[in-house]
């Protein structure tokens, strides 16, 4: 698989990661925040497998990936978080995002 489509699929579990993990900060149902937390922890795990292709051994991205990456992340994140407030989700707090993608960046070693 190449390169850039490896980098694709990394943002789309990482956008996916955060999202859950935000909403899962919002819900207070224990069920609803269990499902979350299944989601996030499944996205995070496919998320590592693709990091791991994209650059074995964790070894640092070039700044130009790492900047690309989480600039791509914090506007799917946003966009979807958005969608959701649209459709009447409470308490969701869009503030936290970036930390959040940067938490999750260096979680995964691309920071």
């Amino acid at each position: 698989m190449n390169r850039n489509k490896l980098i694709d699929l990394f943002i789309g579990n990482m956008s996916n990661c955060i999202i859950h993990k935000i909403l899962e900060k919002a819900i207070e149902d224990e069920n609803i925040r269990d499902h979350y937390n299944k989601e996030l922890l499944e996205s995070l795990n496919i998320a590592i497998r693709y990091r791991e292709k994209i650059n074995p051994n964790f070894k640092p991205l070039p700044e130009k990936d790492i900047n690309y990456i989480r600039e791509r992340i914090i506007r799917k994140v946003n966009a979807e978080l958005k969608l959701r407030i649209s459709k009447g989700y409470k308490n969701i707090d869009l503030k936290s995002v970036e930390l959040i993608v940067d938490e999750m960046l260096s979680q995964t070693k691309v920071i």
